[in-house]
C-alpha cells in the first residue's frame, strides 16, 4: 500500500510540473519570446485570418516591440498588455 501512495504522489507531482510547464510556455506574457521567435508566434497567431499578410506583419512589429504575442488565433490581448495598448493614429488597435 505505500508504495502505491508513493507512486500516486510522484504522478501528481509530475503533472503539476508539466502544467506549469505549459501554462508558461503558453501563455507567456510580456517579455516572453525573443525577437527570433516573433515570426514563428506570428505564423501561429495569423493562420486564421483572410488577412494573412497585413496580420503578420503587424503581428511582427508588436511582437519585436513588446516581446510577446497572445495565444491562439484570435483575442487573448489581456495577456500581452502592451500589445493590447499600442493604438493606430486613429486610436484603433494596431496589433492583431
Amino acid at each position: 500500500m505505500a508504495q502505491s501512495s508513493k507512486l500516486q504522489s510522484i504522478f501528481l507531482l509530475l503533472l503539476v510540473a508539466f502544467m506549469l510547464l505549459v501554462d508558461v510556455s503558453i501563455a507567456g506574457g510580456e517579455g516572453s519570446l525573443t525577437k527570433a521567435e516573433c515570426p514563428k508566434a506570428c505564423k501561429y497567431r495569423c493562420s486564421d485570418t483572410q488577412y494573412r499578410n497585413a496580420c503578420l506583419e503587424f503581428c511582427n512589429l508588436c511582437c519585436k516591440k513588446c516581446l510577446c504575442v497572445p495565444s491562439g488565433t484570435y483575442g487573448h490581448k489581456e495577456e500581452c498588455p502592451c500589445y493590447n495598448n499600442w493604438k493606430t493614429k486613429e486610436g484603433g488597435p494596431k496589433c492583431p
